[in-house]
């Protein structure tokens, strides 16, 4: 039975202020003018986190199916109907374990894919990485990895100056594994030879990265530089200034620029202790810090909210759509399914109001409750 929504539809090549979607069982059928419609709620693709750590008090980092479910849940009513479960630097049997919980979600589609955020990142630039955990890269764990989780492994971040990088990276894209680099005290030229091996994200640019130097561009130059490569960036007033956002997204474009969260467990909660990879967190005011030096530890950011804070601080609303939506789902390679109204792709849509604020979201032609 075919379905329809009517209102301001944000599609991949702009606004159709007076439009429709439509759907029959879990696809979009339809997208096209409907002229009585009189403006209406914003429609935008359903949002595509490909970078969190959990939500609404409960993580993604211990590996926990029924905690991946809640947190999945929790972003999935903020409008996120397409989210990889990112984890931060662990032991390998917890990398273990974490793959096989999550396997069968991703089997599900509650889960579009696991992240591995380390542990192969730089010790100088682990931010809110636990440093006891972090280490070489190896061919022999992700292997392993990718064996066990026959398909879940979407995406894993490390820093390519770390002895093995390239050949890691050569074996994660080889078996259609993204590789991102991040955390990273990487030069110029370590960057460019690492998205010449086939790296094809930079992990929440600027942060975790050696800063930009005119005698020494370091990796957030060759990441901005690169056709190829999609830049994450979180756009929550803490983590980057708002110019930093607008240059960024003006220097690559929304099509190679991807909001994401970096949520942690304290999304959508109160202030108060926390803990994140195995170390004390506090959140006041809503930042996240580790107890131990004040590192900023993730965010409380909701896919949402990273949205009308990009519109605030000046990115047309059909290139912010892109950069939620569209950008982030051809990055982790899923822009053939999901991230744009369009005919063919999985029925998944957010309606919003004047504010920006979610009214509905549908995921796979069905309404969320």
């Amino acid at each position: 039975m075919t379905v329809r929504v009517n209102g301001r539809v944000v599609t991949p090549t702009g606004v159709v202020r007076q439009g429709c979607v439509e759907w029959d069982g879990d696809r979009i059928t339809a997208v096209a003018e409907y002229p009585s419609v009189r403006d209406g709620h914003w429609i935008l693709p359903g949002f595509v986190d490909m970078h969190t750590h959990g939500g609404g008090g409960h993580t993604f980092t211990t590996g926990d199916a029924d905690e991946a479910r809640a947190a999945a849940d929790f972003h999935l009513a903020h409008g996120t109907t397409t989210l990889l479960a990112s984890l931060v630097s662990a032991p390998f049997p917890l990398m273990r374990a974490a793959t096989e919980a999550f396997a069968p979600l991703v089997d599900e589609g509650v889960l579009a894919g696991v992240h591995f955020e380390g542990p192969y990142l730089s010790a100088a630039r682990c931010g809110a990485q636990n440093p006891e955990y972090l280490r070489d890269p190896s061919t022999e764990e992700l292997t392993e990895l990718i064996e066990l989780g026959r398909g879940a492994i979407r995406m894993v971040t490390l820093a390519p100056e770390r002895d093995g990088a390239l050949e890691a990276i050569k074996l994660l894209t080889g078996q259609r594994v993204v590789a991102a680099v991040g955390h990273t005290d990487a030069t110029y030229e370590q960057t460019r030879a690492a998205i010449a091996a086939g790296a094809s994200v930079g992990t929440h640019l600027f942060n975790g990265m050696r800063p930009v130097h005119h005698r020494e561009p370091g990796p957030v130059v060759a990441l901005l530089d690169a056709p190829t490569v999609i830049c994450e960036l979180i756009a929550d007033g803490v983590h980057l200034h708002d110019g930093m956002l607008t240059f960024a997204t003006a220097t690559g474009g929304p099509d190679r620029a991807a909001l994401i969260t970096d949520a942690m467990a304290a999304a959508g909660m109160a202030d108060g202790e926390y803990e994140l990879g195995g170390q004390a967190v506090t959140v006041a005011d809503g930042v996240a810090r580790l107890a131990r030096d004040g590192a900023i530890a993730g965010s409380t950011l909701t896919m949402d909210a990273a949205l009308r804070h990009a519109v605030t601080a000046g990115i047309p609303i059909a290139d912010a759509a892109r950069m939620v939506a569209t950008t982030p789902a051809r990055a982790i390679g899923l822009g053939d399914r999901v991230g744009a109204l369009q005919v063919g792709l999985r029925a998944d849509l957010v309606v919003l109001d004047d504010d920006l604020n979610v009214v509905r979201v549908l995921r796979g032609g069905s309404w969320v409750d």
